[in-house]
């Protein structure tokens, strides 16, 4: 299981953390991302890590502002949110694939970020 948190109402420029807790399993040899749906418009890809490898994925539209980590020892993915948008007001999900598996297979509730302007 899954399970994102760290929401809230920020001001345009403002930083937030979200944190992603896995739970009943480890995963190692997973991608772990955070997506995120604004009202109206399609769930998008914001980032991804390998859990192993570290290696990292953003969109155009969070680069440099986002990042995307993970704690082994706590078994939890975080993302960072700096220098946040009106735009960036949404719900995130977190959510974990096996890396050979074509769609994400685990996702966890979402949580409500707003950025005020």
């Amino acid at each position: 299981q899954l399970q994102a948190f760290g929401g809230g109402l920020v001001q345009a420029g403002g930083s937030l953390r979200l944190p992603c807790a896995a739970s009943g399993r480890t995963f190692s040899s997973y991608t772990m991302g955070w997506f995120r749906q604004a009202p109206g418009k399609e769930r998008e890809l914001v980032a991804r890590i390998g859990w192993n490898t570290g290696s990292t994925y953003y969109a155009e539209s969070v680069k440099g502002r986002f990042t995307i980590s993970r704690d082994g020892a706590k078994n939890t993915v975080y993302l960072q949110m700096n220098s946040l948008r009106p735009e960036d007001t949404a719900v995130y999900y977190c959510a974990a694939k096996r890396v050979t598996a074509p769609a994400y297979e685990y996702w966890g509730q979402g949580t409500q970020v707003t950025v005020s302007s």
